[in-house]
């Protein structure tokens, strides 16, 4: 049996809130927006530490 989804401590409570669920999968991070639970984006610690610090600098807004 693998690890259970846990909620972000970012998410929001009660309706109409974004909820982002996350588990490690081995060497993978998992990430699924509760909405639509089958899609799941996977990557490794670095290149998720990477996109998130990319989009903390507001990289690709114009």
């Amino acid at each position: 049996m693998g690890s259970a989804w846990q909620k972000s401590t970012y998410s929001g409570t009660g309706d109409g809130n974004d909820c982002v669920e996350v588990v490690a999968e081995g060497d993978v991070i998992a990430l699924r927006e509760i909405d639509t639970p089958v899609t799941v984006v996977r990557a490794t610690p670095h290149a998720l530490g990477a996109l998130i610090r990319t989009l903390k600098a507001g990289a690709g807004h114009e």
